[in-house]
């Protein structure tokens, strides 16, 4: 297939050995080795060299969780294309996976790209281990490792000379860790990329649609990217073409931004997908998501292609709706028609962007100055200003600032940035004009802020539509679709709103105390939903119920790997509570595992490998029983705790503790408890 030019030719091709079997261990421990290469290559690793690629290394549990979507490893030859290839992560993952199956191939393939001349040597080492494994189970490997720039030279390989000699490039698998990198409209990237048909923004789309280019028919792609793809204007092109080539298989996402690259300052979220090269597409597409690539215990949703990507979207937005919570949610968010147009308001960015005018700003309000308003002076649903901070609180009035002004009137603001797992993606709040005295107020850059006509809104306007943007329903889905950290004034035009009649009478609720996060969502419940609070369908219910079981564990101090969706769930299957089950009527029922993940389904609409069953046993139950929450097998204590039927139940001091949750003896119950646990 591919001439060698980082091995000898007698090095670069072996014969087959007598078959051996490779087992996991061997596996697990190429896996080992090479991700030793990965650490000591981060370690090593120029900050500056790396943040110019645009590398993130992937780590071997993501390495794994990303070849295991691959759906043949059944064929004669195979032959891998690893686009940026860093140490070699990927297609280790790949070598190691692909040893252990039972039908393998007689000859493997790699062509691996790296301009990086620091992760060469590293990627010299991880493939001569993985020659090792491919020798002991009878595979002839044959490796390329290119040290040249990928899409210069996946653009000269789409050109005719690929159509003249088609085996000569066509690739039966693909594994891709893109760099993610920004590329200027004007660059010589950019160009290339447009020579093939692309018009994009960053350079990772780039590497998936190259790579796509170059796999042959009913070849298949595996690849981690920021998430930012599936929608917006910026990367419909991308969309476009992609969805036009290829088949969507299934989509996993991870519940925390920072969990795939832990290692990394990674602020987008990521997604890994598997796709297929062929026009049809599939009836159904799987949609995954786990808390970390280490945690096998995944939600798994099947939804028809239709709901992934509507027929007649032209943007064709991708959606990715992990469980059945989130397709009320989608459903419930169907009752608001209205656009910012039909309502005649608008969303613009602040227009102050303070280094530009460092000459006007002042830290402290004085007589000829304005307001400036930051994100930190956001403060309960208000304004607090000024306050005493590093950040300037005000701009000079003078003729040079005047455009960068506002009336001072009522308006609602946002921020545009959330910082890594703020509990909120959209953040709103009343800017109240009565609370400051001043004519103009200025907006800094990080700020959103809705107006009409460029002046301010009716004050109750202001407070329904912040309750609004505030409500658990709208983040719920404003996260199911927008997957940075990044709130736009373009996410915030394309969300569909209440009528202004319907915003002013939530917001005549709202005085100069804004409401709690409940008594936002009691107040949308009742006034925008007409929703009975006794609906188990009621997505907003359900997540409350699943928020305040998290909270209690925060509470009886779990630690912090119990302090997630699966361990809030366990809780409340063990207490057979149901999202509108009052706390006091919490039980204790005997369960075992698989009960526990029928409620789950059942009631709070979150359904789960049945093959992971034992996580919920070994990183939760485990853990429920060290902390004497729960005991085992109380109907018969000689039963072994392996048996198939082993039950857990809620240990009975802490049932009394738990129905006492939300009332003023909680807290005072709950230290008598630590006390008990204390003294066994």
């Amino acid at each position: 297939m591919f001439q060698s030019s980082s091995r000898e030719s007698t090095d670069n091709h072996h014969k087959p050995l007598e078959f051996k079997s490779l087992s996991k261990c061997s596996a697990r421990n190429l896996l080992g080795e090479v991700d030793f290469l990965r650490i000591a290559a981060t370690l090593k690793q120029d900050q500056k060299q790396k943040g110019k690629l645009g590398q993130f290394l992937t780590p071997a549990p993501v390495a794994e969780l990303m070849v295991g979507m691959f759906g043949k490893f059944d064929l004669p030859q195979i032959s891998l294309l690893d686009a940026g290839a860093g140490v070699g992560s990927l297609l280790a993952a790949f070598v190691a996976k692909l040893c252990q199956s039972q039908k393998r191939p007689a000859n493997l393939d790699i062509v691996a790209y790296e301009i990086d001349p620091f992760l060469i040597g590293y990627l010299h080492q991880t493939l001569k281990l993985c020659d090792r494994e491919c020798q002991i189970a009878g595979i002839s490997l044959n490796y390329e490792i290119r040290d040249t720039d990928f899409i210069e030279d996946a653009v000269r390989l789409i050109g005719p000379s690929l159509f003249d000699n088609p085996d000569n490039c066509r690739f039966t698998h693909a594994i891709l860790n893109p760099p993610y990198l920004k590329i200027n409209a004007h660059s010589k990237v950019r160009d290339l990329l447009r020579s093939i048909g692309l018009e994009t923004s960053n350079l990772y789309t780039g590497f998936i649609a190259a790579t796509v280019q170059l796999l042959e028919s009913k070849g298949e792609l595996v690849a981690i990217s920021p998430r930012s793809f599936c929608n917006g204007p910026y990367f419909r092109d991308f969309r476009r073409m992609f969805l036009e080539m290829m088949a969507l298989d299934q989509i996993h996402l991870f519940d925390s931004r920072q969990e795939a690259f832990s290692d990394d300052e990674v602020l987008q979220e990521t997604i890994i997908i598997h796709a297929v090269k062929q026009k049809p597409k599939f009836d159904n597409v799987i949609i995954s998501k786990s808390s970390n690539a280490n945690d096998d215990f995944m939600l798994s949703n099947s939804l028809a292609y239709t709901e992934i990507v509507l027929p007649n979207d032209s943007q064709q937005f991708i959606h990715i709706i992990p469980d059945t919570l989130s397709q009320q949610v989608i459903e419930k968010m169907a009752n608001f028609t209205c656009t910012l147009k039909d309502l005649e308001l608008t969303v613009s960015t602040g227009r102050v962007v303070d280094f530009r005018a460092k000459e006007y700003l002042c830290l402290m309000p004085k007589e000829d100055t304005v307001p400036l308003i930051y994100p930190l002076n956001f403060s309960a649903g208000y304004i607090d200003y000024p306050k005493v901070t590093k950040k300037h609180q005000a701009l000079v009035y003078a003729e040079q600032t005047i455009s960068l002004l506002v009336p001072n009137e009522h308006y609602v603001l946002t921020k545009r940035f959330s910082s890594k797992e703020e509990k909120k993606r959209v953040v709103a709040v009343v800017y109240d004009a009565n609370k400051i005295n001043c004519s103009w107020v200025g907006f800094e850059n990080h700020l959103n802020y809705f107006h009409k006509d460029g002046g301010g809104l009716n004050l109750a306007l202001a407070r329904g539509l912040a309750a609004y943007l505030n409500s658990s329903l709208v983040d719920a889905f404003f996260r199911l679709f927008n997957g940075h950290t990044q709130v736009n004034a373009t996410d915030l035009r394309n969300l569909k709103y209440p009528t202004i009649a319907q915003l002013i009478t939530v917001g005549l609720y709202i005085t100069e105390h804004f409401p709690s996060q409940k008594e936002i969502d009691e107040l949308l419940q009742e006034e925008l939903l007409s929703m009975s609070n006794q609906s188990e369908n009621n997505p907003l219910i359900i997540k409350t119920r699943i928020d305040e079981a998290l909270q209690i564990l925060i509470e009886l101090g779990l630690p912090r790997a119990q302090l997630n969706e699966r361990s809030a769930l366990t809780l409340l299957a063990l207490l057979n509570l149901k999202p509108t089950d009052p706390w006091e009527t919490a039980a204790s029922p005997l369960i075992g595992i698989t009960p526990m993940m029928e409620f789950m389904a059942l009631h709070y609409g979150k359904t789960y490998k049945p093959n992971t069953r034992e996580t919920v046993r070994r990183q939760t139950v485990h853990q429920f029983l060290d902390a004497a929450l729960i005991i085992v097998n109380p109907d018969a204590p000689e039963r072994p705790v392996n048996s198939p039927k082993t039950v857990y139940q809620i240990e009975e001091s802490a049932l009394e503790l738990l129905r006492t949750y939300g009332t003023t003896e909680w807290k005072k119950s709950k230290n008598k408890l630590f006390l008990k646990i204390s003294d066994r």
